[in-house]
């Protein structure tokens, strides 16, 4: 699991997968999301710019980030 230190309010779901380096660019980020290969806390998820906040965890490629 990856711990994601938040240090505002939130982050977009495609700028966080960018941020970890699960993805090369926001283009590949937002097609992953168009796919639906991205949960949120379990539940596919197709919003490009949902906002997460602290105690979130998404899943993508086999790999969890936790939002702390």
């Amino acid at each position: 699991m990856i711990d994601f230190n938040l240090t505002s309010e939130y982050i977009e779901l495609v700028r966080l997968l960018k941020a970890v380096n699960l993805v090369s660019s926001g283009g590949e980020a937002k097609m992953a999301v168009t796919d639906k290969m991205v949960k949120v806390n379990g539940k596919t998820e197709t919003r490009k710019r949902l906002k997460l906040r602290k105690g979130a965890v998404v899943s993508f490629k086999g790999e969890e980030i936790k939002i702390i």
